[in-house]
């Protein structure tokens, strides 16, 4: 076994900047993942670490956790040795404490330990931060450790722990971001396969094994379910069962994960056949123009729902001459009329997750206590990030357009948004389907910075591939 690790002196900087930052307040309970069984209990699904225990303890595998005393500075990792029937199917692992070791940890524990090592400092009246569970086990876990029920875990999850940790994580050094310029190149090489690749008669299931077959190349896998579709219109949907047809364009939303968990999360829309019809050139170019134009505000101290709403006028600009919408733009966009085509976000944060540290809560991640998010407007309800924008933040930009028959004609019997909507025009595109085009940077001190290796995405760019 060979662990995939940074310097020790990483992980304790990491956890030295927490304690500074968190003050004398308690213990910190970070929990590892475990095996999760797929159909019965020794056939498990592939293994994910959480992200926040990687950051901070970087140990890459299953049943472990740490505890983190900020009043004396103690770091403890729970765990348990391998026994000899689990040597038997797995050989030789390192120890606990060799692991520990190799992230700057000295003491160790047996895994049941936590519990009683939890127990005592509540009694003795000391405040338990944890991180919400998004896996049931670990919630379980909790709820016996902070002896409450099920149910009200929920209210001993830890405000100032969730800040605290977004804080740290959101801001990228210099050493995640090489490992995220890994990850994107390798996202840019799957991509390159499957548009190479795209061509009526191919079944979508074998664009999808191009995707994993450069992936696992790579020493890394997908970091998320790929979305490789003739139907762009669903946002996401893992439906491979296709025969691509001429006249159709292909959707592909892929990203990889390399080896110390960082991601890339790439879109690119490319024609089945060899160019672009005539109507979905003239969409491309308003969904290229929209992100051009986004991507050139990029930059600290921005807004990202400024960023988000100035992306939606310029779809709205294009989605006009194409004679779809009518009416003042920027009154559209206020009023909401845009969403008919352009119903998400622009993007989300990228690090460690596709969606960076959306277990800890999305208010927290995109959002501030003065900025808070949206959540009954039709659009912005689905905005991960809104915050305005610092230096070492890393995120997406994904403009699209989605034409989508069940919202069309809800929408039109309500005669909703009809003066910026010219549904006579908009009908003769039900079958369009979606275009998504999606590239992640890094914001830098005076603007951003495109990461990994450059995708084509101009039309004649994405034609060119083709052949």
């Amino acid at each position: 076994m060979s662990l995939q690790l940074f310097e020790k002196q990483v992980y304790a900087g990491r956890r030295d900047v927490l304690k500074q930052n968190f003050g004398h307040d308690g213990l910190i309970v970070l929990l590892g993942n475990e095996e999760s069984s797929m159909s019965y209990k020794d056939n498990h699904y592939p293994f994910r670490q959480d992200s926040s225990f990687l950051y901070y303890f970087g140990l890459d595998v299953a049943g472990i956790a740490a505890v983190i005393d900020t009043d004396t500075g103690g770091e403890v990792i729970f765990g348990n040795e391998l026994s000899m029937d689990d040597i038997v199917w797995t050989g030789i692992l390192p120890t606990v404490s060799e692991m520990a070791a190799l992230v700057g940890v000295t003491q160790t524990r047996p895994y049941n330990d936590i519990t009683h090592y939890i127990h005592k400092a509540i009694t003795a009246g000391r405040t338990v931060h944890v991180l919400p569970p998004y896996r049931p086990e670990n919630k379980i876990k909790l709820a016996a450790w902070l002896n409450v029920s099920l149910q009200d875990v929920a209210d001993h999850v830890s405000i100032k722990l969730i800040k605290a940790v977004i804080a740290q994580r959101v801001i990228k050094t210099p050493l995640e971001v090489a490992e995220l310029e890994k990850a994107v190149s390798t996202s840019v090489d799957m991509q390159l396969a499957v548009i190479k690749n795209t061509r009526p008669g191919v079944k979508g299931y074998e664009l999808v094994a191009k995707a994993h077959e450069v992936a696992m190349a790579a020493d890394s896998r997908l970091g998320y379910p790929a979305i490789i579709t003739p139907h762009g219109q669903t946002l996401h949907t893992h439906d491979y069962s296709h025969t691509l047809q001429n006249g159709q364009m292909l959707l592909c939303d892929i990203g990889a994960e390399n080896a110390m968990h960082y991601g890339g999360d790439l879109t690119r829309t490319a024609p089945v056949g060899k160019t672009f019809t005539t109507k979905q050139a003239e969409l491309y170019q308003v969904v290229l123009d929209s992100m051009d134009h986004a991507i050139s505000m990029l930059k600290p101290g921005v807004r990202y729902k400024d960023i988000h709403l100035a992306a939606c006028q310029k779809l709205v600009e294009g989605l006009s001459q194409a004679g779809m919408m009518k009416g003042d733009p920027a009154e559209a966009v206020a009023a909401g009329a845009h969403t008919m085509f352009f119903q998400c976000g622009l993007g989300h944060m990228l690090g460690m997750d596709t969606h960076d540290m959306e277990d800890l809560g999305e208010p927290y991640v995109g959002y501030t206590d003065t900025l808070k998010k949206e959540t009954n407007i039709f659009g912005l309800k689905s905005l991960r990030l809104g915050r305005e924008l610092e230096a070492g933040y890393v995120l997406t930009i994904e403009p699209g357009i989605y034409i989508i028959p069940e919202l069309i004609d809800r929408w039109q019997a309500e005669n909703k948004y009809a003066d910026f909507i010219n549904y006579s025009v908009l009908n003769t595109y039900r079958d369009f389907g979606g275009i998504r085009i999606e590239d992640n940077f890094l914001i830098t001190d005076t603007g951003s910075h495109l990461l990994g290796k450059y995708l084509p995405k101009s039309l004649k760019e994405i034609e060119e591939l083709k052949g």
